[in-house]
């Protein structure tokens, strides 16, 4: 490795093992594994375990291997994530200590270094420290130990830019008719934080030059700017802000035209150098009392909440399957926005949001409990390490600065607030509360409403919930979850009410110009405490199982996207005679955003269905639901009478452009299986979802088939968990690992029942 002013992944060659030492001993090297990061301390099974069994000290270990370009330059650690309580050592010297699992950290470990090979030493403790947010209380969520995120080293001068803050300014102004526009006299404001470690002990001045560069999506120079300026002896820490104008041209970032620009930092002078890049754009966002305003234009938010877990593994996925969670959430299923439930996600997600145009809604670690005023200060720092991380992504449009769920705190929550506006004035911060009349100290209140109960309430209005006398932004950040758990293979009119209450809750935002919108919980079922859940370790609280495989009300969202994007037509319904109590098959519910649908029985006459606009008026696409108003009973059938297939043909502008049809006499007829990349890299714990699912002859899931199947894999590959798996709901998934090999991998799948199936992708050295 030739070492400059440069950032290496140091995920590899790790020695782990369980316990706490600061150098681990020779008796107990050959108990311990060698790893990669990100690392699950302890795998979990899917359900049914003690979670209990991570809940205390891990090492991990690796040598520091000493290189002659080390000379002359600062050296660095960073961990982007590590759960939960960090001890870092270097040859048994404790250099630096972490109390957050969700935000980075990084150590200077030049002063320790010698002119030979060191041990690096992290002792993570994973117990749930009621000093650490989010712990002290219960939480309904799980906090799987490990280094979990990356680990880099960095080589840099005396002189380097730690950070740099870019906050777009001006970006709209009013044209000759009084509409909003972009500005000609848009800005980017830039501060460079500068650190000098030989400037702190310096008896004179320093200059240095620093150069901001911005460039288009085709590296097409837009704007430059040059300063020059003065450290100041015996000075570590500078902060310089500049603006870069001239930018008239510049084209705005929207959910529907995600444009980035990439921003260039350099520093210099005789003796150093550093270089800071970050993809940026520009927006202006704005929550007011009549809602969420994107570049001046209204937009009615329609989110959805992420647990950063998955199946297995827990938290320690790499980057490929944390950018994939973010095309599900936009591309498939169609929301413009996600909330990082509760805690600070992985930069690869969020740069992903940047390149989708999914608005992100980012929050501190907590859930409810609030600890004394040292455990306050750690959460304080934890809203300042959010905000230095990821101020330059445009996705995020709110700062989340108070516990989920907590009770009212005023000088707690005054601290928060002022930390995140000392940081990040571009921003609002919101507050994500279950009571009502709590105190707004924040400039959106955000309010858990899970008032729907199977009644006629589905939202209380915000008058009721803030307890004010004027209208304030106001935000649902979540509803349902735990109010309706739902399986993919629970019974099909529990599954019908399910996407009944999404929908109900859905038309009441949409309906009320004051709510900017609404953040549904949640994007996927998760491993939870014993305390919660269905009593085996998972809440069944998603529009998608563990695997992100949708259940019917995943449909209720996605077909709220526009037909232009993508056709949906999904009924709510497993087509069967006897799935429901007394036999009944209607009212049938449609999901779908087309004009109108023919329903056809048998060889009956074409029933034509029309969206349910009397019940769901203010849904963009409201449900079409086939009752006896549409269809007679005496037409349909009795109990005992002969059952029939049904067809369905959705119509839009008058043409036929997507037809259902369900069998009166499902059988198995197949397996399907496909993953996310056709792709992978290797040495880089790369991973793709892989989704198994079985279908009857007519290419409908099999939503109560319950076969077993097996997997092999042929190449440099591995299966998270099991590879004997049990379709549940019709499908089942997994994650492939690739190895450190290039070449074709082939996934082979065979059951009792189905002819076997196969896919292959291919590794590749980048």
């Amino acid at each position: 490795m030739t070492h400059s002013n440069a950032t290496y992944n140091y995920n590899n060659d790790w020695i782990f093992i369980e316990g706490s030492y600061t150098s681990v001993p020779e008796d107990k090297l050959s108990a311990s594994q060698n790893v990669t990061l990100p690392h699950n301390a302890v795998d979990l099974p899917y359900n049914y375990f003690d979670e209990t069994c991570y809940q205390k000290p891990f090492t991990y270990q690796k040598v520091i291997h000493w290189e002659q370009s080390f000379e002359n330059k600062q050296v660095w650690i960073q961990f982007d994530g590590a759960m939960a309580n960090s001890h870092v050592y270097l040859n048994g010297t404790l250099i630096c200590e972490h109390k957050d699992g969700y935000t980075p950290f990084e150590v200077n470990i030049t002063p320790y270094l010698k002119e030979k090979d060191g041990v690096l030493t992290v002792i993570i403790d994973g117990s749930e420290n009621p000093n650490i947010p989010p712990f002290g209380g219960q939480i309904d969520y799980l906090t799987y130990a490990g280094i979990y995120r990356h680990v880099w080293l960095k080589t840099k001068d005396e002189i380097r830019l730690k950070n740099i803050r870019a906050i777009p300014t001006h970006i709209l102004a009013d044209d000759a008719q009084g509409q909003q526009t972009t500005s000609k006299t848009a800005q980017l404001e830039i501060t460079a934080f500068i650190e000098s470690v030989d400037n702190a002990h310096s008896e004179s001045k320093t200059p240095v030059t620093l150069i901001a560069t911005l460039k288009d999506k085709n590296n097409v120079i837009v704007s430059s700017k040059t300063v020059t300026i003065t450290l100041e002896q015996n000075v570590s820490q500078t902060e310089s802000t500049f603006v870069i104008d001239d930018l008239n041209l510049i084209e705005l970032w929207d959910v529907n035209n995600p444009v980035l620009y990439t921003l260039d930092v350099s520093i210099a002078n005789q003796t150093s150098q550093d270089v800071f890049t970050h993809k940026i754009g520009f927006r202006q966002v704005k929550f007011t009392e009549n809602g969420f305003l994107l570049n001046g234009r209204k937009l009615k938010i329609r989110g959805i909440n992420r647990h950063q877990s998955y199946p297995y593994v827990g938290y320690a996925m790499g980057d490929h399957a944390q950018r994939m969670d973010a095309d599900l959430v936009k591309k498939e299923l169609k929301f413009n926005l996600v909330r990082t439930s509760h805690y600070p996600q992985a930069k690869s997600f969020l740069e992903r949001c940047d390149e989708l145009g999914l608005l992100v809604f980012e929050e501190i670690p907590g859930w409810q409990h609030i600890g004394d005023e040292a455990w306050q200060a750690v959460t304080i720092d934890s809203v300042k390490r959010m905000i230095e991380r990821d101020w330059n992504h445009a996705s995020i449009i709110l700062w989340g600065v108070r516990i989920n769920e907590s009770p009212d705190n005023r000088s707690f929550y005054e601290k928060t607030n002022a930390m995140a506006k000392s940081l990040d004035i571009s921003r609002q911060t919101g507050g994500v509360r279950c009571i009502p009349n709590s105190e707004l100290l924040e400039d959106v209140y955000t309010m858990n409403d899970f008032v729907l109960n199977g009644g006629e309430l589905a939202l209380r209005t915000q008058q009721v919930v803030t307890g004010l006398d004027r209208k304030v932004p106001y935000m649902v950040t979540e509803f349902n979850g735990h109010m309706f758990p739902t399986k993919r293979f629970d019974p099909e009119l529990h599954q019908v009410e399910h996407v009944t209450r999404h929908l109900r809750v859905m038309n009441a935002y949409y309906a009320d110009e004051s709510i900017s919108g609404g953040i549904g919980w949640c994007l996927f079922d998760y491993n939870t405490h014993k305390d919660f859940g269905a009593g085996d370790r998972i809440c069944y609280h998603g529009i998608t199982d563990m695997f992100r495989i949708p259940k019917f009300a995943a449909y209720a969202y996605k077909s709220q996207c526009e037909p232009e994007e993508e056709i949906v037509l999904q009924p709510v319904t497993v087509w069967a005679r006897g799935e429901r109590p007394e036999c009944l098959v209607l009212p049938t519910m449609i999901l779908t955003n087309l004009d109108k649908v023919e329903f056809q029985v048998g060889d009956h006459t074409i029933k034509t269905v029309y969206p349910s606009n009397n019940r769901y008026p203010n849904l963009p696409h409201p449900p079409m639901i086939v009752d006896d108003s549409i269809i007679s009973a005496e037409e349909f059938g009795l109990w005992g009478m002969k059952w029939s297939s049904v067809t369905m043909r959705g119509y839009l502008n008058g043409q036929c452009v997507k037809t259902v049809h369900m069998p009166e006499n499902p059988v198995a007829s197949h397996l399907t299986i496909a993953s996310d990349y056709d792709s992978l890299p290797v040495k880089q714990r790369a991973q793709t979802r892989v989704i198994v699912n079985a279908f009857d002859q007519a290419d409908n899931i099999l939503w109560f088939i319950d076969d077993f199947i097996t997997i092999d894999v042929q190449g440099d590959a591995k299966v998270i968990g099991p590879t004997q798996l049990i379709l549940k709901g019709g499908a089942v998934g997994f994650w492939l690992e690739a190895g450190n090999t290039p070449g074709p991998v082939s996934i082979k799948v065979t059951s009792n029942r189905f002819d076997a199936v196969t896919l292959s992708i291919t590794l590749t050295e980048e």
